[in-house]
């Protein structure tokens, strides 16, 4: 087996203690329900999550969910087979089943449809998995430390999602050069070693490997619930599930010291991994907890938890259990420990990978003249069955009807001239760019940004669908100048052009007053810009951001007609009426 093949030693990673500490209290209890890593590309995710699948029993399964996986490829569908060979109806497992006793890993999971993250985190909270497909009903055990992974620079998860995951953990690449070059030299001496069985970090796993087949989730005393009741109201946690993941993490981290008793030192240690993504935040804001806030926090319950009960004993400390990359005592401590049977079966095949087509499937019809691009087996069955025919020829084929959301890229151009209120346009189009954001995560809707003054235009924003990328470039932007109208629609069109040949569909949004004042003829070349636009069939819309004060010119109007797209009157000019007018556009052009 060549080094590229094998696993990185799960004790080998540098630099990861809390996301390390997180799979391995999941893999103690995967009812905690799953760890999201959230953090840059090449920040060690995947090769975390595959290095806890090789700590599980042997052909313990790790299971890579493919983003464009389908409804039924992920939770099981008609056996093919059975229904043509043997004339039976039957369901064929998912990758639900395959995953179960071992690792289930999304990567991208923000990018994976909503339906199907509910579905994974339903099976990986409960342990079961219950399928109905075309009449047939199963249920079948689904129990798996589900680990999804994500880059929010991609766009973040729904907060209804994003609290369904058990723990949470910012997986950051270190910036200690020190730190950084161990990381390398370990990378380095796994690809190379000859006997990688008998390397140190082999040994390491090994050891524990076995610590995690002897662990069990140690007892909750009430003391201990309290207090987890306490942060989690503290730090302003919507919901139950922050007090129940408190806890199961809490217990989790006692039997994996060893401990019969969890305390309320074990809810300290777990709460930054339990309650960053479930405090109550702005819209806008990332989902962690500064360390101030989580010490303020913890320093209210524990003082609201002294004031109920001022007999409570003093907390007891328990063993360190941090994870930073010194493995040889804990191996050593590990091994000393009894071995018991992982609670985790393992028969499945190691990896599942395939094929997949977008899209829900809502119901079926008659292929086209060039024959079915996929066939509806049971549809087909059924018309087979209409006729009385225990045989299916090609007149009863039938191909699946599938819906997928509309993917929309809104191209929003703001006149960032001298003109008067130009400020208040910028200022109320980022506002708008980040309320649109706000739900890309349910619309999959991703916004750009072109700005024009002076001679030219600039593309300040190119088309995302993450909060953290638009906030950070949207800080600052200049205004003054005049106003290069044509040029602003030139590169808002070519914008819109690029976003249409990658698959989205453009809305184009231009924020003006309609004026055009650089160089000869601005007028005439804006006019003819805005007719570009109407003859590559873009969809736009045009917002007139004149002043009400004073005589208007109605220029905005007149672009629009240019264009062939609606003029809506924004009256002032703010955040929420310029979002307000883009969403009516999306709505009209559903």
């Amino acid at each position: 087996m060549t080094g590229a093949a094998r696993p990185f030693p799960f004790s080998a990673v540098v630099g990861q203690d809390d996301a390390q500490l997180a799979l391995l209290l999941a893999a103690v209890d995967p009812g905690i329900g799953g760890v999201l890593l959230r953090g840059d590309k090449g920040s060690a995710k995947s090769t975390l999550a595959r290095g806890l699948a090789a700590l599980l029993p042997a052909h313990a399964p790790f299971v890579e969910l493919p983003i464009g996986a389908t409804e039924d490829r992920v939770v099981g569908g008609l056996d093919v087979g059975a229904a043509l060979g043997e004339a039976t109806t039957r369901l064929k497992p998912g990758l639900l089943a395959a995953a179960h006793g071992g690792v289930l890993y999304v990567d991208e999971v923000n990018l994976l449809a909503d339906h199907l993250v509910d579905v994974l985190l339903d099976a990986a909270a409960s342990g079961l998995h219950h399928v109905e497909r075309d009449g047939v009903s199963e249920t079948h055990p689904s129990r798996f430390v589900l680990v999804g992974s994500m880059n929010p620079e991609e766009g973040e998860l729904r907060p209804q999602l994003l609290d369904r995951f058990g723990l949470a953990v910012d997986v950051k690449a270190p910036r200690d050069p020190a730190v950084r070059a161990e990381a390398v030299r370990r990378r380095l001496a796994h690809d190379q070693a000859a006997a990688p069985a008998g390397t140190a970090a082999a040994g390491a796993d090994r050891g524990l490997a076995a610590r995690l087949a002897a662990a069990r989730p140690a007892a909750l005393p009430d003391e201990v619930v309290e207090f987890a009741a306490r942060l989690a109201v503290a730090v302003g946690a919507e919901g139950l599930r922050a007090d129940l993941v408190l806890c199961r993490a809490a217990a989790a981290l006692a039997g994996w010291g060893g401990r019969a008793r969890a305390t309320t030192a074990d809810v300290e240690r777990v709460a930054p991994l339990a309650l960053a993504h479930r405090r109550r935040r702005r819209p806008f804001d990332p989902p962690v907890l500064a360390p101030e806030e989580l010490a303020a926090a913890l320093d209210q319950a524990r003082s609201d938890q002294a004031r109920s009960d001022q007999d409570e004993a003093p907390r007891v400390q328990p063993p360190s259990d941090r994870i930073d990359g010194h493995w040889a005592d804990v191996a050593a401590d590990a091994l000393r420990s009894p071995a018991a049977p992982l609670s985790l079966p393992a028969s499945r095949p190691r990896a599942v990978t395939g094929p997949a087509v977008g899209g829900v499937l809502v119901g079926d019809r008659a292929p086209g003249p060039d024959g079915p691009g996929a066939v509806a087996v049971a549809a087909s069955l059924r018309t087979a069955a209409s006729r009385r025919s225990a045989t299916v020829t090609a007149a009863d084929l039938r191909e699946p009807v599938r819906r997928r959301a509309r993917a929309r890229c809104i191209v929003l151009a703001v006149d960032t001239s001298g003109s008067m209120g130009s400020r208040r346009r910028v200022e109320s189009a980022a506002g708008a760019v980040l309320g649109l954001l706000a739900d890309a995560y349910r619309s999959r809707h991703r916004v750009a940004m072109v700005t024009f003054r002076g001679e030219g235009a600039e593309v300040v924003l190119a088309p995302t669908a993450s909060i953290e990328v638009a906030r950070a470039r949207l800080g600052e932007l200049p205004t003054g100048g005049a106003t290069p109208l044509a040029e602003g629609l030139a590169s808002a069109l070519d914008t819109a052009r690029r976003a249409a040949s990658a698959g989205d569909d453009p809305l184009l949004v231009v924020l003006t007053d309609g004026r055009a004042t650089a160089g000869a003829e601005a007028v005439h070349r804006s006019v003819r810009a805005a007719e570009e636009v109407a003859a590559a069939g873009v969809e736009a819309v045009v917002l007139d951001a004149e002043d009400e004060g004073g005589a208007r010119l109605g220029l905005a109007p007149r672009l629009a007609a240019a264009m062939g797209a609606p003029c809506l009157p924004l009256g002032h000019v703010s955040a929420a009426a310029v979002e307000a007018a883009i969403r009516a556009g999306l709505d009209g052009g559903r």
